[in-house]
């Protein structure tokens, strides 16, 4: 069940709404609690209930090690040694579960060809949102591990890691910011602000998905996966066409997921702020899918070291914590080489602030979005080959090709490699160009997460209504055009 499908929007989110608010104003707070349960493990269960036991064993595996380490917590010293152990285990037990399902046949295909041998490959089907519910997992048993989580409830842990706004493609969460918000009484009524709010923000997501990111989607399928050779501005209409879209695709679903969440009181985390803006990629991941920016550094960098020990350690430290992120997006060589592009790119980062190398804002935002840009290739490319072909054109090593109109002063220049013609292998459109002006108004624009509606009466409030009125006519004009969100395969 998608975010932007007819099912979720006008038939399952309506009935969970409605059904939670009436519990809770019955004051009957387990039962609350245990229809989002319900209704989040529906949720999750629509695409495949097959994958069902697998994300329940996982609950139920870290629920309990979870209770140990508490109970270990509470013992003498010499319980000490087993708590550690415990916790290590438990980690590890994870990782491997993540490493299984994702990660066992790109193993064996590269076992296969390094040593010439003819394993078969398992053919394993990536569970659901595997990755995001095991790092969030993770997490909390840190945090149990750490002292931070003081006691257990089975009810509150499983709301915690299944509730379905966030559970598919997060954002990541932490317990103790969660937790909190359901349990608060005053979270339990209607708030009209938060429902406006909501919707508001939902709608933003849902037109940033449905008309955005899908229009720009054609253009970077087109490029990547159906064209042989890209001229230079088909090549940089291509790798554009993909970073727009992966934008405004994850971040759409985040304001999807942030909207929903506020329907129920709920206060998610925000994971984007205008990335493309940043002027270094050390400030691109400090706005860039934010949450897992904040796990890399908390549970991955700052364990391995972080910046505590000498500079050759620090930057081993941050280019192994993002060649790990490369590999969590995905079983394939183009993510370890999109995560090790990152890795080099915040050591030169971290290079130049050690030295105090200080570059003008407007070039080190041109450095640092075409950096970016192409590293962003090597993520949607599903081969080198496939990469290698969008970046040839970029640097001018294949034609130049240009509109029909200027072919007549340049005829006479036989000795460049120039064609004349439109982009039609493209599939532009004359609306498209509607949408990517949007695209840069909302590229540039505020943020949603400092949207407010202190004053629904003003005449902001209702602006912001006749846009929403506005973006809810587009969806349904674009409603037979959708795909998949994209973090969805990660």
């Amino acid at each position: 069940m998608l975010f932007n499908s007819v099912e979720y929007i006008f038939l399952f989110l309506p009935l969970v709404f409605f059904v939670y608010f009436y519990l809770s104003s019955r004051r009957l707070a387990i039962a609350s609690k245990s229809w989002l349960v319900f209704a989040s493990l529906f949720f999750y269960s629509w695409w495949n209930i097959f994958y069902l036991p697998l994300i329940l064993s996982s609950i139920l595996f870290n629920f309990t090690l979870a209770n140990i380490l508490i109970k270990y917590s509470l013992m003498q010293k010499k319980a000490l040694f087993y708590r550690k152990s415990i916790f290590v285990f438990s980690v590890v037990v994870n990782i491997l579960f993540l490493a299984y399902f994702k990660y066992m046949d790109f193993f064996i295909l590269n076992i296969n060809y390094i040593f010439l041998t003819h394993i078969d490959e398992l053919n394993i089907v990536l569970p659901l949102a595997i990755s995001f519910f095991t790092l969030q997992q993770i997490a909390y048993l840190v945090d149990v591990y750490n002292g931070k989580v003081k006691e257990l409830n089975l009810l509150s842990y499983m709301l915690f890691v299944v509730f379905f706004p966030q559970l598919i493609a997060g954002p990541i969460v932490h317990h103790k910011e969660m937790m909190p918000q359901f349990n608060n009484v005053h979270n339990k009524i209607l708030k009209y602000k938060n429902i406006a709010l909501g919707i508001f923000i939902f709608s933003m997501g849902l037109f940033k998905k449905i008309v955005i990111a899908d229009t720009f989607a054609v253009w970077a399928t087109n490029g990547f996966d159906n064209m042989e050779i890209l001229s230079f501005f088909e090549a940089w209409i291509t790798s554009l066409s993909y970073s727009f879209q992966l934008y405004f695709d994850f971040s759409g679903y985040a304001d999807m997921a942030i909207g929903v969440a506020l329907l129920f009181n709920i206060k998610l985390p925000k994971n984007f702020d205008s990335p493309y803006r940043s002027t270094s990629i050390r400030e691109f991941w400090r706005r860039w899918h934010i949450t897992l920016s904040s796990f890399l550094r908390d549970y991955v960098y700052i364990p391995l070291g972080g910046n505590r020990k000498s500079a050759i350690l620090t930057y081993i430290n941050l280019f192994v914590t993002f060649l790990i992120a490369g590999l969590w997006h995905g079983a394939s060589w183009m993510f370890v080489i999109f995560g090790s592009l990152h890795g080099l790119g915040l050591v030169v980062n971290r290079y130049f602030i050690k030295f105090e190398i200080k570059i003008p804002k407007i070039i080190g935002w041109f450095i640092t979005f075409n950096f970016v840009n192409i590293a962003f290739i090597f993520f949607r490319a599903v081969t080198l080959e496939d990469a290698l072909k969008v970046l040839e054109g970029m640097v001018g090593l294949t034609t130049l090709k240009l509109p029909m109109f200027l072919e007549p002063y340049f005829s006479s220049v036989s000795q460049l490699h120039l064609e004349f013609g439109y982009y039609y292998d493209l599939s532009f459109q004359a609306t498209d160009v509607i949408w990517f002006l949007f695209a840069i108004v909302l590229l540039l624009g505020k943020n949603l997460n400092s949207v407010s509606f202190s004053d629904i009466g003003n005449k902001k409030g209702l602006l912001i209504l006749l846009l929403v009125s506005f973006i809810n006519v587009a969806f349904l004009f674009y409603i037979d055009r959708t795909f998949e969100f994209l973090y969805f395969q990660f």
